[in-house]
């Protein structure tokens, strides 16, 4: 074979084995646009956006003239400015500006910034921000159901002043026909303890408190729980049922004494522990406020025992239980649950107590009782440090 035969043959298997080479054989094996081609692309864009254009004024220049009033006609019209002062988009901004401050509002989120209630006397004034944009109002609403759409609350139903009867309420903020919901924040007003009548409120047995002062006076009113309120969230991991007294099944409505103090106490060592890593997903409350009477009934009613905190709404027997059931984790992962995972619970809240010491207290370490319980750690905030 000649050397220019095999030049031919070895250009073709070039050829055959790098195509991207050649020269396409026709536009299918082009890619992209010609000059050409990119100019026809254009005007056709073009004209299209054109005829979008022109249909969009037309719609909306007809629907003016025939008074109809779709929203969206009417913010882009005369006759309601998106810029006006009476525009609803502008108060929607409002409303976020005010929804803001209430969820960064630290006095009533607390530390942990985890607290959702407000507990207040029947004389107290709610504290609200320094100012209110102009043609804003704060009023109040009988809580909502879950899931309840707050604008659909009839006018007549909204307080504009604080609550005066005990309950539990919903915020709302309302400008201009828009209405916003305080997010995640109910209002509390207790029930004065005044109306104890012979260690009872209605048909809910109490008891009565030793005669003390300060952190160790009596409570000076109490929440009324019933059946419907009793998962309203108090903080961000625990709900109102969860600090009942023990007992009393089928009567209600139940009465609480429950320190936000405490709450966020708690918060504070579950962000702990997440940050000592060990996630908190569900806590068991074991014992939370307990009446008198109760407290009477479990024990020996002298001394130590006679003084429970958690008679005075700031005490709380915890266990971290994400699996369910009802028990203390095994925390430190040694495959058993015993004194020991209750200590990781119990050095978060010292580390919380070192750090913010106006959440000083009791901190007790219970190992695991077969037939009663699994371990606990109980918390408080009686205003100085003790340890057992």
């Amino acid at each position: 074979m000649d050397i220019e035969l095999q030049n031919r043959m070895r250009y073709h298997e070039d050829d055959y084995l790098y195509p991207d080479d050649r020269e396409p054989g026709s536009v299918w094996e082009r890619t992209g646009l010609n000059r050409r081609e990119r100019r026809v692309l254009d005007a056709s864009l073009f004209v299209l956006m054109g005829i979008f254009t022109v249909g969009w004024i037309y719609s909306t220049a007809v629907a003016l003239a025939r008074n109809n009033d779709p929203s969206l006609v009417r913010r882009i019209g005369a006759t309601e400015s998106p810029l006006s002062s009476t525009s609803r988009p502008n108060a929607s901004f409002t409303m976020s500006a005010v929804l803001e401050r209430f969820v960064n509002w630290e006095d009533v989120r607390g530390e942990s910034g985890a607290i959702r209630i407000v507990v207040q006397e029947g004389g107290d004034s709610m504290l609200l921000p320094d100012s209110l944009p102009a043609e804003t109002t704060i009023g109040y609403i009988p809580r909502l159901p879950e899931g309840a759409d707050p604008a659909v609350t009839m006018a007549s139903d909204v307080l504009p002043d604080r609550p005066g009867q005990p309950g539990i309420w919903n915020m709302i903020a309302y400008s201009r026909g828009v209405t916003r919901l305080i997010p995640d924040l109910s209002v509390v007003t207790l029930i004065p303890s005044t109306a104890l009548r012979a260690g009872r409120i209605g048909n809910f047995r109490i008891g009565s408190w030793p005669r003390g002062q300060g952190k160790y006076a009596p409570p000076g009113g109490f929440i009324e729980v019933t059946p419907e309120n009793r998962n309203t969230p108090v903080s961000e991991h625990f709900v109102l049922g969860d600090f009942l007294t023990k007992g009393q099944e089928g009567v209600w409505p139940k009465y609480v004494a429950l320190q936000p103090l405490l709450l966020d106490k708690l918060e504070l060592t579950l962000q702990e522990l997440e940050l000592m890593g060990h996630p908190v997903e569900n806590v068991f409350v074991i014992s939370g406020f307990r009446t008198p009477s109760y407290n009477e009934s479990g024990g020996d009613p002298r001394g130590r025992a006679a003084m429970s905190r958690h008679m005075y709404g700031d005490a709380a027997d915890i266990a971290i239980d994400n699996n369910g059931d009802g028990c203390m984790d095994d925390l430190n992962g040694d495959g058993k649950v015993d004194i020991n995972d209750a200590r990781i619970v119990a050095e978060a809240a010292e580390r919380v107590e070192s750090r913010h010491p106006d959440l000083v207290g009791g901190i007790g370490i219970y190992r695991p009782n077969p037939g009663s319980h699994c371990g606990f750690v109980h918390i408080d905030t009686r205003g100085y440090r003790a340890r057992w």
